[in-house]
């Protein structure tokens, strides 16, 4: 597959800036939430709506996550990454789909790019292109 997602902050986003640090926060609150949702429907609803690790990683001296699939044959991972566009310097979240993923990753990814879109009231690019807006706009 190989596509990415993009999510800029831009004018009127809740921050001005964002780092892997923030964006690690993000996921592990996404975990909390729907372990909370688990407890009350008396199911581990975390581990379906969240399968995969998170692992820091580091190439040429840029740090990124991967999240590992723990069902290999649902979902492989994803990678993310954090950046700045070079004419605007427009700071940005980055979700890749490498080559192996899955179609179940492509769909974690979509709802996790919109999750955190949605916090940081960006905006969003999605994988196939189309933009939504998570920013107030006039």
């Amino acid at each position: 597959m190989n596509k990415s997602a993009y999510i800029k902050l831009v004018k009127g986003s809740a921050q001005t800036d964002v780092t892997l640090a923030d964006v690690k926060e993000l996921l592990i609150r996404y975990q909390h939430m729907t372990s909370l949702t688990g407890q009350q429907l008396d199911w581990d609803y975390q581990a379906a709506a969240f399968p995969y690790t998170i692992e820091e990683q580091e190439q040429d001296g840029v740090p990124y996550l991967v999240l590992k699939g723990t069902e290999p044959h649902l979902y492989r991972g994803l990678v993310i990454g954090v950046s700045q566009e070079e004419d605007s310097g427009t700071p940005y979240v980055q979700l890749v789909l490498p080559e192996q993923a899955t179609h179940g990753d492509l769909a974690k990814g979509n709802e996790f790019s919109k999750y955190i879109a949605k916090q940081l009231k960006g905006e969003l690019h999605l994988f196939n292109g189309r933009i939504i807006y998570y920013n107030p706009r006039k």
